[in-house]
């Protein structure tokens, strides 16, 4: 399984966040732009908690078996990959989201003499925070289960020459 790419998830984040204030500038002279949902960072701030707590379990389960303490539960590592996908998927839609609330909240940075899209600015800026933090406990998710780099073998399917 390959590695998230902090690059990538910058990308998405950045070419999202100017989509979005572009859309949002356009939108806004032909009509009224739609509001920003309070549900937004709270759903955001769940799936974080979600993966955080995965992660720290992984991890004391893992350390239990590293050191061979009786009566310690196991890690399937099917589980451990199924944690890992999870992970990365909920860090690509949270660089999106996270990037379109943003670009959304830069637009509305301008509006902020009118106090309701004053508080769409807020919640837009809260689902930014919200969206980093579900993009950091994937990454330190896909950290926990990362296997040990093992030298020992000849990854290129040869066998050794002696």
């Amino acid at each position: 399984m390959r590695e998230l790419r902090v690059r990538l998830l910058i990308g998405v984040f950045v070419v999202a966040g100017v989509l979005s204030w572009a859309a949002a500038r356009l939108w806004n002279s032909v009509g009224t732009l739609p509001s920003v949902p309070l549900a937004a960072p709270i759903v955001l701030a769940l799936i974080a908690v979600v993966l955080l707590s995965t992660a720290l379990s992984l991890r004391a389960r893992l350390k239990a078996q590293r050191e061979r303490e009786p009566g310690a539960k196991g890690v399937d590592p099917l589980m451990a990959a199924r944690a890992v996908v999870f992970g990365q998927a909920s860090a690509l839609v949270a660089a999106l989201v996270a990037g379109m609330y943003g670009g959304t909240g830069v637009f509305l940075l301008e509006l902020l003499d009118v106090p309701a899209r004053r508080d769409q600015a807020i919640y837009a800026g809260f689902s930014v925070v919200a969206g980093i933090a579900v993009i950091a406990a994937a990454l330190f998710l896909e950290h926990v289960c990362k296997l040990p780099d093992d030298d020992d073998h000849d990854t290129t399917g040869t066998a050794p020459t002696t």
